[in-house]
């Protein structure tokens, strides 16, 4: 059985990563982005996944695998927001420094949620179709663009929150086939 744990460590180092490196390069100027902005792009990100496996064809140059990466990053900035709110002026951008312990943070939780649901679902993702992984990802913004249209207020479902927590763990789970073990 493949080390689950270690897997999503490996693909979280890439994630952070590259969210380091824009930090540095353009600041945090996404902390000015509504939730609803956050979620449009994320929903830019999975379109675009689901017409490259739709129709495998590709004019822009990059695959999936960026837009996966994009739909955790995106989702992590979202859960930034739920805590910290929009900076409305220049004086609310974070330092990179503080940027990256938030995301560290966040990343962090989303793999423990991972970790407790994993255990209680015997890893069945490793036996989803990535396409299936895509589509669950597209289900979550709808539910959250309903919330939104809701004012964040739910009868009896999940908040906002853990539905961006499920799309950085769909997406880490595509990651993981994608990366590590090489899946097409």
């Amino acid at each position: 059985m493949a080390d689950t744990s270690a897997q999503f460590d490996e693909i979280a180092r890439q994630c952070t990563d590259l969210f380091s490196k824009k930090a540095i390069d353009y600041g945090t100027a996404w902390r000015i982005l509504r939730l609803p902005s956050l979620t449009d792009q994320i929903y830019i990100k999975a379109q675009r996944i689901r017409s490259l496996q739709k129709t495998g064809v590709n004019k822009v140059g990059e695959g999936i695998i960026p837009e996966f990466i994009g739909i955790v990053n995106y989702s992590v900035m979202a859960l930034i927001q739920l805590e910290l709110g929009v900076a409305e002026t220049m004086d609310e951008l974070l330092p990179a420094d503080e940027a990256i312990k938030l995301y560290t943070k966040y990343l962090n939780q989303a793999k423990e949620l991972m970790m407790n649901k994993n255990h209680d679902y015997g890893e069945a993702w490793r036996k989803m179709r990535i396409s299936s992984l895509t589509d669950i990802i597209l289900m979550k913004l709808l539910r959250i663009k309903q919330i939104e249209d809701n004012q964040g207020k739910t009868l009896v479902s999940e908040g906002l929150d853990a539905n961006y927590y499920d799309m950085i763990n769909y997406a880490m789970f595509a990651l993981i086939r994608l990366v590590i073990e090489g899946e097409k």
